[in-house]
C-alpha cells in the first residue's frame, strides 16, 4: 500500500510528524518564553505597576537631568565604567539613573526620589530572554527555539494542505478533539505572519548575540562592547585621568536646538569622571522601525557624529530594526496590545498543539495521565506562580528570591502531577489561578498610592480575567446539569451572556 501513496500525501504525512515531534520537543520552554514575552511587550507599564510610588513627569530639563546624574554619583561614591539616564517616555514617564552600583528615580527637579526595585518586571524579562539561565546557555537555548518555531510554522503549513481554505471553518461544538484541532489551525493561520516573524526576530536577537560573543573572544580579548562597534558605534579611547562628570546637560541641549523632531530616551556616559568619558544619546526617530539613533558627545558635550543607525548602511539599519519588530515597540499602546494579544494567541496555539497529541493517545487507548496533569501544571501552573512570585516580591520586598522560588513552585507542581496526577487537573489550576489574578487585581489598586490609567487598566484586565476563569467550573457545572435534563445548548437559548460564553466546552478549554 505504501507504494500507492502519492508525493504529495508523503510530504504532508512527514511534515505532520515533524510538526509534531518539534512541538513536543520544545513546547512547555516555547510555552515559557512566549508567556513572559506577551508580558514582556507591556514592560514600561509593568515597572510603572510594579512600583507606583515613583516620581513621575512628562519631561525633564537638561540642568535637572545633570543634576540628578552628579547627584546619584556623589551619593554612590564608588567608580563606575558606565552611567545611564533614562528620561520620560509615553509607557514610563520617569527618569531613573543607572550605574554599575545601582539605580535610582529623581524627581522633575533632579532630586533623587527612591530607589529603583522592578525586580518582578526583570524577573519576567529574563524568564523570556534567557529563561533563567546562564546568558550564553539562555541565548543559545531562545535563540534554537525561535528557529524551532520558525520550523514548527513551515511543518504546520505543509502538513495542512486545506489551511488557508478552511482559515474560517470553526466547529467549536463538535467533538472536543475537533474542536481543538480547527482553534489550534485557525488561530495558526491568523498569526501565521506574526508567528514567523516572532520566530525569526527572536533567532536573531538570541543567536545573534553568540556570534558577537564569539568575536569579541576570538578578536577583542572578550570585550562584548567592542565586538559591537562597527553596528552601535566604537567606545572611546581609554584615559583613566580624573576629569568632571560628563556634561549631559550641554548633549541634551544640542540634541533640542539642532534635532527637535526626534524625542530623546536614553543618555549613556562612559567611563565617566574620566578624561575619555564619551556620551551617548539615543533618540526616537518617528516612523521608522529602528530602535533609535545614537548622538555621540564628547565629555564636554562637544557633539561629534552620529552612529548612523538611521542613515548608515543597509544590514546596520537592518539589524536595528529588529528589536522594535520582535516586541512590538513601535506605532504605540494599540500595537503593544495588539502585540500582548498576539502573544497569548501563539500561547493558545502551543497548548493545544499538545493537547491534541495527548487526546490522540487517549483515543488509541493510550491515555498518558501523568502528562496530561504535567501539561496542566504547565500552562495553568506558570502564570499562577508569576501572580505568586509578584506577591512575594510586594510583601517580602526587592530582595526577595524570586528565581527559586518561581522554579520550585514549578517544580513542586510537577512532582504533584506525577505522583497524584487524578488530583491536579486543568479545572483546578485554572480556578486557582483566576482566583489569584482577581486577587491581585483588586489587591494592587487598593494598595497602590496612585492609579495611572496604565496600572488602572491592568489591574482590571487582572480581575476580569480571574473572575472569568473563576467562574468556568460554575458555567461548566451548569451546562452539564443543563445537558443532562436534556436542555439542548443552542446559541438562541444561551443568548449573548459572557457566562454562556464561557461556558462552552470548547472554548473554556482552549488552552488546557
Amino acid at each position: 500500500m505504501a507504494g500507492n501513496v502519492k508525493p504529495s500525501e508523503g510530504l504532508v504525512q512527514r511534515a505532520l510528524a515533524g510538526h509534531a515531534a518539534i512541538g513536543l520537543l520544545i513546547g512547555a520552554a516555547l510555552y515559557l518564553v512566549c508567556l513572559s514575552g506577551a508580558l514582556v511587550v507591556l514592560q514600561e507599564h509593568l515597572q510603572r505597576w510594579e512600583e507606583p510610588s515613583a516620581a513621575e513627569m512628562a519631561e525633564i530639563s537638561p540642568q535637572a537631568a545633570q543634576r540628578a546624574l552628579e547627584g546619584l554619583l556623589a551619593r554612590q561614591g564608588k567608580p563606575t565604567t558606565h552611567a545611564f539616564i533614562h528620561l520620560p517616555t509615553e509607557g514610563l514617564p520617569r527618569v531613573v539613573v543607572t550605574t554599575d552600583n545601582g539605580a535610582a528615580y529623581v524627581d522633575a527637579a533632579g532630586r533623587y526620589d527612591a530607589p529603583e526595585a522592578h525586580v518582578w518586571t526583570e524577573f519576567v524579562l529574563f524568564l523570556h530572554y534567557y529563561l533563567h539561565l546562564p546568558m550564553f546557555w539562555g541565548l543559545l537555548l531562545t535563540g534554537t527555539l525561535g528557529i524551532m518555531l520558525c520550523a514548527a510554522t513551515v511543518t504546520g503549513v505543509i502538513a495542512h494542505p486545506r489551511i488557508f481554505r478552511d482559515a474560517f471553518r470553526m466547529r467549536l461544538r463538535g467533538r472536543p478533539q475537533l474542536s481543538r484541532s480547527d482553534l489550534h489551525n485557525r488561530f495558526g493561520v491568523w498569526l501565521l505572519p506574526f508567528v514567523a516573524a516572532l520566530g525569526f526576530t527572536g533567532a536573531i536577537l538570541g543567536l545573534g548575540q553568540l556570534v558577537f560573543q564569539t568575536i569579541a573572544a576570538e578578536r577583542h580579548a572578550g570585550d562584548f562592547e567592542a565586538a559591537y562597534g562597527p553596528l552601535f558605534g566604537a567606545e572611546p579611547k581609554a584615559d583613566t585621568s580624573p576629569a568632571p562628570v560628563a556634561r549631559a546637560d550641554r548633549a541634551l541641549a544640542w540634541m533640542a536646538a539642532h534635532r527637535p523632531g526626534h524625542r530623546v530616551t536614553y543618555v549613556t556616559i562612559e567611563e565617566p569622571g574620566t578624561a575619555g568619558q564619551q556620551i551617548a544619546v539615543l533618540a526616537d526617530h518617528d516612523r521608522r522601525l529602528i530602535y533609535g539613533e545614537t548622538y555621540l558627545f564628547g565629555g564636554t558635550g562637544n557633539y561629534r557624529g552620529n552612529v548612523g543607525l538611521s542613515d548608515g548602511r543597509t544590514g546596520q539599519q537592518a539589524i536595528a530594526s529588529i528589536y522594535k519588530m520582535h516586541f512590538g515597540t513601535f506605532g504605540g499602546v494599540p500595537v503593544e496590545i495588539a502585540y500582548f494579544l498576539f502573544g497569548l494567541a501563539l500561547c493558545a496555539i502551543i497548548s493545544t498543539g499538545t493537547t491534541l497529541w495527548l487526546m490522540k493517545r487517549r483515543a488509541r487507548g493510550r491515555p498518558s495521565t501523568r502528562l496530561e496533569a504535567q501539561w496542566a501544571v504547565t500552562i495553568w501552573g506558570s502564570p499562577l506562580a508569576l501572580a505568586l512570585v509578584y506577591w512575594l516580591r510586594a510583601i517580602a520586598g526587592a530582595e526577595a528570591p524570586l528565581v527559586p522560588v518561581f522554579w520550585g513552585l514549578l517544580v513542586l507542581g510537577l512532582a504533584a502531577a506525577t505522583l497524584r496526577p487524578a488530583e491536579i487537573t486543568s479545572a483546578r489550576l485554572r480556578t486557582a489561578l483566576g482566583l489569584a489574578l482577581l486577587a491581585t487585581g483588586i489587591g494592587h489598586f487598593a494598595l497602590a498610592p496612585t492609579h495611572p490609567a496604565s496600572s488602572a487598566a491592568i489591574d482590571l484586565a487582572l480581575a476580569l480575567s480571574g473572575a472569568g476563569l473563576g467562574l468556568l467550573p460554575l458555567a461548566r457545572r451548569k451546562a452539564n446539569a443543563a445537558s443532562e435534563r436534556g436542555v439542548p445548548e443552542n446559541a438562541d437559548q444561551i443568548g449573548n451572556s459572557v457566562v454562556a460564553l464561557i461556558s462552552d466546552k470548547a472554548t473554556i478549554e482552549l488552552i488546557s
